[in-house]
């Protein structure tokens, strides 16, 4: 009897089976990376997210055998960055140095986004946390958190605030300080941080609250005068500085936190690789030392942690946006 067929049975067996989808998805990221590696920077050039991972970078080529590419994208408090990778193909080239902004603050802020940070961006690994500083001008009259309130309490039609976006950790800390000290503070955002702390240099803006590695150069050439930290106790890398609560600023406390997260479609293989790489770095302690220079304490994080904890920061950051009234549409 002549041997016959389906056309079912011959469809079935031209389609790969899944165990040999599995193993070509393997074979396909053991060669990963092969060409250079793209890293969105949702902030400008030279911002804290750019220097975070240039310290990085000579370790990152010396261990993936590939270049960064940092590609700054900056605007809507990093959300211009994120959802530019967050469109990106998941094909392990294509990463954002996410933020309290992008993850922390922006799921409740933004109102309309066109992607789901927490779903479409998920981590990689948990980079740097740092303080953000309370700063003026350096020449300003004003030396104290005691003589900053008393300031803008007196005069609030000058009590205004750059930012390095709209929806930032330093926009939703110059909120936060308005709501405390019962002043109708003027926001006034900028597109990133270097450009933001330029502003309070000039007087364009009374202070500013941002990341303390953002503005320690300029502190220390008297261009600026740092007044206190936003977490609740002082930063060990800034053991000089009061707290805002501290000062007497009552329930002030904010940290800025950085990492690394991935288009959702990246390969598992390829996100668990990056992750560790990234973990082993940060407990290298000669880079170790150069984050705590710049003002930023190391807290590796690999993926599945890492995710974790951007979930619980996106549950705490919403109700404190909800009290502040802050949104964006």
């Amino acid at each position: 009897m002549p041997f016959r067929t389906t056309r079912r049975a011959m469809l079935a067996a031209m389609l790969p089976t899944t165990a040999a989808l599995a193993q070509g998805t393997d074979k396909g990221t053991e060669s990963w990376p092969e060409r250079p590696i793209r890293f969105v920077i949702g902030g400008s050039a030279g911002g804290v997210s750019d220097i975070l991972v240039r310290i990085l970078e000579n370790r990152l080529r010396e261990k993936l055998g590939q270049p960064l590419v940092l590609d700054p994208r900056p605007g809507a408090g990093g959300m211009v960055g994120a959802e530019n990778v967050a469109r990106s193909p998941g094909d392990g080239y294509n990463f954002y140095i996410n933020h309290i902004a992008s993850h922390g603050i922006g799921p409740s802020l933004y109102r309309r986004l066109a992607f789901d940070p927490l779903k479409d961006l998920p981590g990689v690994a948990k980079l740097a946390a740092m303080p953000n500083v309370l700063i003026v001008k350096g020449d300003s009259p004003i030396k104290s958190v005691a003589e900053f309130v008393a300031f803008i309490r007196a005069n609030p039609a000058k009590a205004t605030f750059a930012s390095a976006g709209t929806g930032t950790s330093s926009h939703l800390s110059g909120v936060l300080l308005g709501l405390r000290t019962g002043v109708e503070v003027t926001h006034v955002p900028y597109r990133g941080t270097a450009p933001s702390m330029a502003a309070v240099m000039n007087g364009e803006v009374l202070f500013a609250i941002d990341n303390a590695p953002a503005s320690r150069q300029q502190v220390l050439a008297g261009m600026l005068r740092a007044l206190a930290v936003s977490t609740a106790e002082r930063a060990p890398t800034m053991p000089e500085l009061p707290s805002l609560q501290e000062s007497g600023i009552a329930e002030f406390d904010v940290a800025s936190w950085y990492g690394i997260t991935a288009p959702a479609a990246t390969p598992r293989p390829i996100i668990e690789r990056l992750g560790a790489e990234l973990v082993a770095a940060l407990q290298d302690p000669g880079l170790a030392q150069r984050y705590r220079e710049f003002g930023a304490e190391p807290t590796p994080l690999g993926p599945a942690a890492y995710d974790a904890f951007i979930r619980t920061e996106a549950a705490k950051w919403a109700p404190v946006v909800k009290a502040s009234g802050a949104s964006v549409d």
